[in-house]
């Protein structure tokens, strides 16, 4: 996780993002079957994002868990994960595999209604 050097600092003294990066080696210390990942990489910069991407796909398919992550990144979802599933209005909006989920869906997934 990249956090070697703060090993004997207090998590209330790190950073946003390094506290995430805490969060998630406590959680995968744990081994658990299922992960829920909400947002994992949304204070990290672009390159520890991919870093922490990397690592969390790489545990899970070792160690046979399940990992759902939330997140608003449709470039990180293509390409860290199998299946794409999005909701829009507290529905389902559709559940693919990542390789059919095309341009098209994404922008009627973002497209806004007109206020009227």
């Amino acid at each position: 996780m990249g956090l070697t050097d703060k090993l004997y600092e207090k998590t209330s003294s790190l950073s946003g993002g390094e506290q995430q990066r805490v969060a998630l080696a406590r959680l995968l210390v744990q081994n658990p079957e299922i992960v829920l990942a909400d947002e994992p990489v949304a204070s990290l910069d672009p390159a520890r994002a991919e870093d922490v991407l990397d690592l969390l796909v790489k545990i899970a398919s070792e160690e046979k868990q399940t990992l759902i992550a939330s997140l608003h990144s449709v470039e990180y979802a293509r390409k860290y994960f199998d299946r794409l599933i999005a909701l829009k209005d507290g529905e389902l909006f559709f559940d693919l595999p990542a390789s059919s989920v095309t341009d098209d869906h994404i922008r009627s997934l973002y497209r806004l209604q007109e206020i009227s």
